[in-house]
């Protein structure tokens, strides 16, 4: 049995739509508190095989005034996990981002390249990657990510959806350079990793590069060809600059994939473009049976 924990977030609902109840169980807060030793109990009685911890403290500005808040998910909670699968000998799969790099190398990162967060955040992103690498169990595997999204809403896209029936107009920041990642794609990287007991540091996006702006004109194009969206309007290229924020953002972040690649033969990446289109028919599918009903 495979735990993933998160359970209300869109890679784990992934996970178990991808494996089923019978292979996989979801916890969430109210199932298990993981900054907390009573963590331990629950999953003791429940004797899993592998653990995937894909909860997080992800409010990237709001971090920069609740450090601690982040520091307790992020950093405390992970080496706690990561004892307890030590010490019961379990697979550990731990999602990470590409927030613990400045974003200036101008080429995608490997998974060895030097940390250097330009947030809070991606700080205590970085000291729970530490906590793993610097402890004895050799049956963990990281997993780092960006600018991830499904159809299960809270993401980019469907506040992209949203603005776009909303507003005349958009600005969308252009600088910031990366890959959009479906949720479908990283669930099944987490699956197969818990399956192969992949070990070590790895990058998993959809493969292509995108800017935010580039991202949000393919969702309008994509959508309007669907009939998600009753029509287009004038999307505007704004830099970072002209959008300031409380935490920084690192302006090249895409990710090198290669040696997921040689650890997971199997798994297929399709461009980012692919996958948003698939998305975007299932949340078409979607509302579609929501109106017939």
């Amino acid at each position: 049995m495979i735990v993933i924990i998160g359970k209300n977030g869109q890679l784990a609902k992934k996970c178990i739509e991808i494996l089923g109840d019978k292979q996989a169980i979801a916890l969430g807060r109210s199932d298990i508190d993981i900054t907390s030793d009573s963590a331990f109990a629950v999953l003791d009685e429940i004797k899993p095989s592998a653990i995937i911890n894909a909860s997080a403290y992800t409010a990237v500005d709001k971090a920069e005034s609740e450090r601690e808040q982040a520091l307790s998910i992020n950093q405390h909670a992970v080496a706690r996990l990561n004892q307890y699968c030590e010490k019961n000998d379990i697979h550990f799969v731990h999602i990470s981002t590409d927030y613990v790099f400045k974003g200036d190398k101008g080429s995608a990162y490997l998974p060895d390249d030097d940390y250097e967060p330009v947030n809070i955040y991606g700080e205590t992103k970085m000291l729970g990657e530490k906590a793993i690498l610097s402890s004895k169990h050799e049956k963990s595997c990281i997993l780092r990510t960006s600018w991830v999204y499904s159809e299960f809403g809270g993401n980019f896209v469907a506040s992209m959806l949203k603005f776009m029936e909303e507003k005349e107009q958009l600005g969308i920041i252009c600088d910031q350079i990366g890959t959009p990642t479906s949720a479908d794609t990283l669930a099944r990287a987490c699956i197969l990793a818990s399956q192969e007991q992949l070990r070590g540091v790895h990058h998993v996006t959809d493969e292509g590069v995108a800017s935010w702006y580039d991202f949000a004109k393919a969702i309008q194009r994509i959508a309007y060809q669907q009939g998600l969206i009753s029509k287009q309007i004038p999307i505007k290229p704004i830099s970072t600059n002209e959008y300031p924020t409380p935490a920084k953002r690192p302006l090249y972040s895409v990710l090198s994939k290669q040696s997921l690649k040689t650890g997971l033969p199997t798994l297929t990446l399709p461009y980012w473009q692919e996958a948003l289109a698939s998305v975007l028919l299932t949340i078409q599918k979607t509302q579609h049976r929501t109106n017939v009903n």
